[in-house]
Order: C-alpha cells, then structure tokens, then sequence
C-alpha cells in the first residue's frame, strides 16, 4: 500500500501541496491538494493510503478547487445563487460538487438572494434611471424568487418613483428635437414606461408638470417635416390633393390644425381653383 513520503508546498501556490507516495522502495509524485483538505484528512508523513482514499481525496480537491473559483467570483460583486450554479455549469463542475459547494457557501453566509435583492435595488436606485419593473425583470433574470423581489423594491417608494421620472422628464424636456410637442409628449411618456415606470407615476408626473409649448421649436419641427414631406408628396400628388395629403401627414405627427395651416400659406403655392 503506498505510504506518504513526502509533502511540500508548491512554489505558485502556498496554499497548495504535493503529496509524493513510497510504494515498493519507489518514490513518486502521487498527486495535490488543497490545504483545506491536507489539513480535513490530516495527511502527514508515514500515512498509508489505498486506491479508494486516493480516489477520495482527489475528488474532495477538485470540489475544494471550484469553491476556491467561486469565492474569486463573488470577490468582484455580490451573486445570486443562479449565477453561482450557472457559472460552476459553465465550467463542467459535476453537479455533485456543485450541490456540496452551494450548501457550503450558504452555511457560510456568503450568498442569500434576499440581501442580494436588497442591494441590488438601492444600487440601481443611485445609479440608474431604472423604474421598479425593469428593476424587477433584471431581479428574475438573476434568478431571484417574485416574492423576494417583491420584499426588495418595497425600498423603492412611491415617492422615490416620481421624483425619479419626474427628472427624466425635466431633462427630456430640455432637449431640443424635430417634433411635434405633442409627439414629444407623447414620446417621453412611451420612454418612462420603457425605463419601468408604471402607467400611474407617469400620468402624475406628466400632469404635475407645466410642459409650455416652445412656439418657436414647434415652428421649426413643422418646417423640418413640412418641407421633407412636400417634396416627397409633390412627385405624386398636386392641387388640393396635394395639400389635403400634407394636412394629414403632418396632423399625424402632432401639429395643431393652425400651425399646419400657417405652414401651407408659407410653404405651399396658393392653387387655382
């Protein structure tokens, strides 16, 4: 039976050891391992050890290796127990250990989905625009439970929501574009219920919210697409058709029949009747 003939540390790794067995007057190198399971068997010199401790020891080591990669995973950030058990699938660690390496990890309390979801949720809180629905599908794309992300966003207040879309609101507003007010309205309430914002706290933050039409950009978005559309309708359409054809493009995009009006006295040739 072969006996431990000599243990010593290896030069990359000081938490690792090499284990070299005497059998039949012959010294070779047997195998490594961890220090945690030199130190679980208590491997020492003059140990015997048949095939199936061997066998056992080598399997204990690889386990004790995909835990040691999983704690260097979780060194970058929190994860949740989905990401763990995807990551360990990722890199063909046998279920066995897989299951053995997450019992571990909870035993230590270095995963638990509920702080995990607590977390997560005031970060995208402070870091993001995200309303509470996006929140919750990046929650249950983790591979969180609907009930504890349920308990996590209860942090992310009413109160809290409106202040968030009202802000998104204020800077949409500020940005000059080709369209319509009415259009920009409309596109900026499509946009917060995007970023997860309910169809409630958008509503009230629109209606809270003095949106005064820029006369002057509103011309301008009507001259942009007044004229871009004119030249598109002028090569199949003239007279009264033609303008009737105009009206309505534009009045789809959210111009008032008064502007659209003014736009075709300016823009448009007086046709004969």
């Amino acid at each position: 039976m072969p006996v431990i003939s000599r243990i010593t540390t290896q030069q990359k790794n000081k938490e690792r050891y090499n284990i070299f067995l005497n059998q039949d007057s012959k010294e070779t190198f047997g195998f490594s391992v961890d220090e945690s399971v030199l130190i679980e068997y208590h491997l020492h010199k003059g140990l015997e050890l048949d095939q199936a401790t061997i066998d056992e020891l080598m399997k204990k080591d690889e386990e004790e290796k995909a835990y040691n990669m999983v704690i260097h995973y979780l060194s970058y950030r929190m994860r949740t127990e989905k990401e763990i058990v995807d990551y360990l699938t990722k890199k063909d660690i046998p279920e066995t250990h897989i299951a053995a390496i997450m019992e571990k990890l909870t035993q230590k309390k270095l995963i638990n989905d509920n702080e995990f979801a607590e977390a997560f949720v005031r970060t995208r809180m402070g870091t993001s625009t995200k309303g509470p629905r996006l929140i919750q599908k990046e929650l249950l794309e983790k591979g969180i439970t609907d009930n504890i992300a349920a308990q996590a966003l209860k942090q992310y207040t009413y109160k809290d929501q409106f202040n968030q879309a009202q802000k998104l609101l204020k800077k949409k507003l500020n940005q000059r574009t080709k369209h319509s007010h009415r259009q920009k309205i409309e596109r900026i309430q499509n946009n917060l219920l995007q970023k997860g914002f309910s169809q409630d706290i958008v509503k009230e933050v629109v209606a809270s919210h003095a949106v005064e039409k820029d006369e002057t950009e509103e011309w301008e978005a009507i001259v942009h697409h007044g004229t871009k559309q004119l030249r598109k309708l002028q090569r199949k359409y003239d007279g009264h058709e033609l303008e009737n054809k105009l009206k309505e493009s534009l009045y789809r995009k959210g111009f008032p029949f008064t502007m659209i009006q003014s736009f075709l006295e300016d823009y448009v040739e007086e046709q004969p009747e």
